[in-house]
């Protein structure tokens, strides 16, 4: 993700002009405040994720949740700002985003991959459009944007695993036992794994979200524990902060093009007399 925002880079200027066309919205104060909340709590993120850098053996799983709140503040930002709406739980927030954000075509690359469906083997046939020829996956760390664009939908790809395994374990708990059944042998029970897939999407925020979580439950420990694991780590939190300011300058410019120039311009101007952080508007939306 950090080679991709940088490639071409998300800057200023560049989300600037990417959002030009967009139209300024009829949004409510509640509405405003949400917007103007959110994105100062992004900016906190960022500002504690640029403290951090350097400190990977003790602050990479505190980083992490730092990295993705700050993903998630700036995409209920985006949110409030297209259709005046605040989610209140992660995954009604990454719904909304895909469906609000990515799927108007208003998510800068590499934040704007995304499948439409959940289904085999529809989804494949998106992934392999996505793919093409490349066949960079993560198991390798890349090196350049062609194995940065690999990697990132070699993700896209394992989070859709995920997701499969996540409702066939659902249906194992509950609707198969009460059909007499037990695996997806059936046609009966695929179709039933299938109904629940289809449909569903699958985009930048929900992977986030899988992230955070396998930092903060599942493999923390694997973070900074066994031999090699320092050399590993290394640059691993400035990477970070770069992709999360990329993040928080998408949806700053997005923001920003909603709202207006005259309250946005009272925004800034309010900020940059009163915030004490390390990571300041001028360096991401002036």
């Amino acid at each position: 993700m950090a080679i991709g925002v940088q490639n071409p880079p998300i800057d200023k200027s560049m989300a600037r002009s990417a959002y030009s066309s967009v139209q300024r919205g009829t949004l409510s104060d509640p509405a405003i405040n949400t917007v103007f909340e959110q994105l100062l709590m992004s900016l906190h993120h960022v500002s504690a994720l640029h403290e951090m850098r350097g400190k990977e053996l003790n602050l990479t799983r505190v980083a992490i949740m730092a990295w993705y709140y700050g993903v998630y503040c700036a995409a209920s930002a985006m949110i409030a700002a297209q259709d005046g709406t605040q989610q209140q739980d992660h995954a009604g927030t990454a719904n909304a985003w895909d469906r609000q954000i990515v799927a108007n075509g208003f998510a800068l690359a590499p934040f704007s991959y995304r499948l439409t469906t959940l289904e085999n083997p529809a989804a494949q046939q998106e992934l392999a459009m996505l793919r093409g020829s490349n066949t960079f996956d993560v198991n390798s760390r890349p090196s350049n944007p062609t194995e940065a664009y690999g990697a990132c939908i070699s993700y896209l790809s394992g989070t859709r695993d995920y997701r499969e395994w996540q409702v066939c374990e659902a249906l194992k708990e509950k609707e198969l036992p009460r059909l007499g059944l037990t695996n997806f042998r059936t046609r009966q029970a695929r179709d039933l794994r299938d109904d629940r897939l289809r449909g569903k999407t699958l985009g930048f925020l929900h992977q986030a979200f899988r992230y955070r979580g396998k930092a903060n439950y599942r493999d923390a420990l694997f973070l900074t524990y066994g031999g090699g694991v320092g050399a590993s780590l290394t640059g691993f939190i400035a990477d970070a902060e770069v992709v999360l300011k990329a993040f928080v300058v998408m949806a700053g410019a997005f923001c920003a093009r909603r709202i207006g120039s005259t309250l946005w311009q009272r925004f800034l101007s309010d900020l940059s007399a009163q915030l004490h952080l390390s990571v300041m508007p001028q360096d991401v939306w002036m």
